[in-house]
């Protein structure tokens, strides 16, 4: 079976947005009594999700659809491990640690390896400190309710220009983990909902509930290699000319899938909180190539063509966020 590998890192992509909400945001900023309240909760959040030892099970809510998924958080001396499993639809798996990052596609008998960067899953972890954060989004507190049977703070965040998403985080009272979270358009409307049904914190994770299910045999294995490039102005041979005030690149890559060994730009964008990631890849004649907007719950994509390229900007950020960063990008030399 062929597959296309643009579709399984866009898929892969996709995924991890989920590990992105579910782990945690890092803000400072200067702020009245409510919006330093909500940073502590925020911050405290991070930590927890780092820190502590869980399992549970959430649903995952966006274009009137529903799945269910359990995620398990291990933290020892040698650093985090995780496992992500879909538990309706297709049986995808995510696994993760410090050195290696595996996405299981059953659908496809098709694995994904490339290499963990801690930098992408903790996204405010970006090369320079973000101090003027509270110039683009509003923090503040929203009360208490209650969720996965449990006492929770309701934190706000709200953007202040049209090129981002807003959140609202339901934080565990005792543990500080994420109980709840819903991403919501520029009217206030949840776009897309997590919310755990079940969440145990425990002293111990076995190693045997970080191993797959799925043992991989007979499917199609991609290695991608990846070659860090120095973030610095006009480096590279692809530039993205136009970002959202406040953005910034965070990481720029070139990957090749050893199943073709066909280069391809991944560049990472990140206000420190949402994230657009843009990837540039040759083609060769393929009738097949994506374009257009495209979306999945709160994460738009927008694909061009581009002097025998694909363009591709995706994220969990308005269409037109993605769109006018791709229809910017330029061959730089």
């Amino acid at each position: 079976m062929k597959v296309k590998n643009r579709t399984l890192t866009l898929c892969s992509s996709l995924l991890y947005s989920l590990s992105i909400i579910i782990s945690s945001f890092t803000v400072a900023f200067a702020a009245d009594d409510t919006s330093r309240q909500a940073q502590q909760l925020i911050n405290e959040m991070s930590r927890a999700s780092r820190e502590l030892n869980y399992d549970g099970i959430f649903v995952y809510w966006r274009d009137k659809r529903m799945d269910a998924m359990r995620l398990i958080h291990k933290a020892d001396a040698e650093g985090e491990h995780e496992r992500m499993v879909s538990l309706t639809g297709y049986a995808r798996e995510v696994i993760r640690d410090g050195k290696s990052v595996t996405c299981i596609f059953p659908e496809n008998q098709a694995v994904m390896v490339e290499k963990s960067r801690p930098q992408k899953f903790f996204v405010a972890q970006l090369p320079q400190p973000i101090e003027k954060i509270a110039d683009y989004y509003g923090f503040s507190m929203g009360g208490k309710d209650r969720a996965a049977g449990r006492s929770a703070w309701i934190v706000n965040i709200v953007p202040k220009d049209g090129y981002r998403y807003g959140y609202q985080l339901w934080i565990d009272e005792k543990t500080k983990l994420l109980l709840k979270s819903e991403l919501k358009d520029d009217s206030g409307w949840p776009i897309e909902q997590i919310l755990f049904t079940q969440l145990d914190v425990v002293e111990d994770i076995p190693e045997q509930s970080l191993e797959p299910a799925i043992s991989g045999k007979g499917y199609v294995w991609y290695s991608v290699a990846t070659n860090d490039i120095p973030l610095h102005a006009g480096n590279g041979e692809w530039k993205v000319t136009w970002i959202p005030e406040g953005f910034a690149m965070s990481d720029h890559e070139k990957q090749s899938i050893q199943a073709n060994n066909m280069p391809m730009d991944h560049m990472v964008y990140s206000d420190g909180l949402a994230i657009v990631s843009v990837f540039i890849e040759k083609l060769e004649n393929d009738p097949d190539a994506m374009q257009g907007p495209s979306r999945i719950g709160g994460v738009n994509a927008f694909a061009m063509l581009s002097n025998g390229h694909q363009v591709t900007a995706v994220g969990e950020v308005p269409q037109k966020t993605v769109q006018l960063m791709a229809n910017s990008v330029v061959q730089s030399r």
